[in-house]
């Protein structure tokens, strides 16, 4: 059975989940982590879009997107085929890195916006990887908890020292 075709309209805000294959890491290290942030601003340099939460979790991600004039399916297309080429040249494998397609669930109010980023935020916390969202590195969090108006750029000023 095909699958039914994706709601898409400009301005549109989706919380995007994508995981490994058969739930295998799609994250190994640090490199790893920061190679998918910068594959991500580089995609939204080529395809705008708003990105206003984020987490990296060991074998799946969480974006919350919002689209400007580009359908997600270009832009996740895009993100995770250029990924899934560096993740197997890097890591010397083969194959699929990403489960299936993608999954876009269409936001349709700021309540629910709201809900999907606490969700996002707190999913390390769910996991017990970290006590408090605050230590978890890989997520918008601590874009949040600053001044900082923009989750991405705080990466790029602000990940902390390996420990």
């Amino acid at each position: 059975m095909a699958r039914k075709p994706r709601i898409w309209f400009p301005g549109a805000t989706f919380h995007i989940t994508s995981r490994g294959n058969r739930r295998a890491s799609i994250f190994c290290d640090h490199d790893d982590r920061l190679m998918y942030l910068t594959l991500l601003e580089e995609t939204r340099v080529q395809y705008p879009f708003h990105l206003h939460a984020y987490c990296l979790i060991t074998n799946h991600i969480h974006l919350l997107l919002e689209t400007i004039d580009i359908p997600t399916k270009e832009i996740i297309k895009k993100l995770h085929s250029v990924y899934a080429i560096y993740f197997n040249k890097r890591h010397r494998t083969s194959g699929h890195l990403f489960q299936g397609c993608y999954h876009a669930e269409l936001i349709n109010d700021d309540t629910y916006l709201l809900e999907v980023s606490k969700y996002i935020h707190l999913n390390p916390v769910e996991a017990k990887m970290v006590i408090r969202p605050e230590s978890y590195r890989w997520s918008s969090y601590s874009a949040y908890i600053s001044s900082n108006s923009d989750p991405y750029d705080y990466i790029h000023l602000n990940v902390p020292p390996l420990t």
